[in-house]
């Protein structure tokens, strides 16, 4: 029996040692980071990664493709100018103001955005992997996603800039290094509203110096000043703001583009390219990108082929009742049923705007008439060449009352909503400004995993 069974041990014992031999490897689809990120060429990979954070490819959702934007209109939503006909719980609640802390727009938001910053994390940790030909639009791009995924962040999980103590009040974490296994150390708590503005303004004020003014679809130095003037703007810090919405203007390397129209739906009006009014946009083709704004403005119209979208978001009677007659944005909607639908995102393919040459515009009129001064130029003549593309006759005087409506006209739809409200010290029908209600909450499933955060009030 011995004989027989100590050499059936021993042969089990090769056999199994085998057998751990050839299991012991390392995944394949699974990189060590100093290996991932060895060369320029990888470090460059990492920071189109990241750009693709900014559209939602990967990331399994939107962020500047839509979610920042929608999310901010529904919130700011009023039922006698926009109404939500979807069937989605999680837009629903936006929507009506009530919002869980299982909302999934909050959490995949959250997510998604912590994915990007995460990429651009390593892109910045080895920056120096990359040749110097290429170092600075390199540094400049990861610099740039950082800074403006942080911004959306503290201004929709967060209380206004100026509403309490800025140095109190709860931002969102900072996270400034690349987070490979997550462990406790890595479970940081919320900074400061004042520390998350600082850093992204840090951010992009490096990446205006760094990126160059030509970048293809990538981030220039004009994309990065106009991010820093809706920072300054929202902090209330209008000459920051005019002289940074200044530097784009200024540049020369944008433009109106006429009739008002042709400056959306780009693969319906532009086969595909981009309108010289964008200062930066997410790309979007037949074959790559998403349109999260498509999704829920959008409609299918039998008679205009490409069009498409779920329809769910409506335009009331009066909203329409606050363009004046000629005015071609008024005239900007269809009706092919019984609801009303804005033209700004029909197109299926058409690439997101995020940011356009009117708002830079819109931005310095505003802030030189609060500041007294003309940078650049007047108010008012900044609001006659608004008005003036669209189709409108001029005007002799403006007031602050006249800038902001031209500015919510003008911008319709297109995620400034929410925003401008809480600047402004506004209401969302009976609720103010700085109702918890206007605020997401910090998602629970980061709250069960991260005993150093605090949830936002009235959740």
């Amino acid at each position: 029996m011995k004989k027989i069974f100590i050499p059936y041990i021993i042969g089990v014992l090769v056999m199994l040692d085998s057998c751990q031999s050839r299991l012991d490897v390392s995944p394949t689809q699974t990189i060590d980071q100093n290996v991932a990120l060895s060369a320029s060429k990888d470090v460059e990979a990492a920071l189109i990664g990241a750009y693709d954070g900014l559209q939602g490819a990967n990331t399994n959702g939107d962020t500047y493709a839509g979610g920042y934007q929608y999310t901010s209109e529904l919130l700011a939503a009023v039922t006698n100018e926009v109404r939500f006909g979807g069937t989605f719980a999680n837009l629903q609640e936006l929507f009506r103001k009530e919002i869980t802390t299982i909302n999934s727009t909050a959490e995949g938001l959250w997510m998604r955005s912590y994915l990007t910053i995460n990429r651009t994390n390593n892109v910045l940790a080895n920056i120096d992997k990359v040749t110097d030909a290429k170092k600075s639009a390199v540094e400049g791009g990861g610099r740039f996603i950082r800074g403006a995924v942080y911004f959306e962040l503290v201004r929709l999980y967060a209380k206004q800039w100026g509403d309490g103590s800025n140095t109190t009040n709860l931002g969102v974490p900072l996270v400034l290094k690349p987070t490979a296994d997550v462990t406790d150390a890595d479970k940081v708590p919320r900074s400061t509203v004042a520390q998350v503005y600082t850093q992204a303004i840090e951010d992009l004020t490096k990446a205006e110096e760094l990126l160059p003014a030509t970048n293809g679809a990538y981030a220039t130095k004009g994309a990065a000043a106009a991010i820093l003037a809706r920072i300054y703007l929202q902090q209330g810090n209008y000459a920051a703001a005019r002289d940074a919405a200044n530097r784009v203007i200024a540049s020369n390397r944008y433009r109106l583009v006429t009739p008002f129209g042709m400056a959306f739906n780009t693969k319906l009006n532009n086969n595909g390219g981009t309108p010289a009014e964008y200062v930066f946009s997410i790309q979007v083709n037949d074959q790559d990108g998403f349109n999260g704004m498509n999704t829920f403005f959008g409609t299918t119209i039998g008679s205009i082929p490409g069009t498409a979208g779920r329809g769910d978001i409506r335009v009331q009677p009066d909203h329409i009742a606050l363009y004046e007659a000629g005015d071609a944005r008024g005239a900007f909607f269809i009706k092919p049923t019984a609801n009303t639908f804005t033209y700004k995102f029909l197109d299926r393919f058409g690439h997101v705007p995020v940011i356009r040459l009117a708002e830079m515009i819109l931005t310095r009129a505003e802030a030189n008439f609060r500041l007294g001064t003309a940078v650049g130029a007047t108010p008012v003549e900044d609001i006659n060449t608004i008005r003036t593309r669209a189709g409108l006759p001029s005007v002799t005087s403006v007031t602050l009352a006249s800038i902001l409506k031209e500015r919510k006209l003008e911008l319709a739809f297109e995620g400034h909503a929410l925003h401008d409200i809480k600047r402004t010290a506004g209401t969302v029908g009976a609720l103010p400004f700085n109702s918890p209600k206007l605020i997401l909450p910090i998602p629970q499933r980061e709250m069960d995993v991260n005993t150093q955060l605090v949830q936002n009030e009235g959740y």
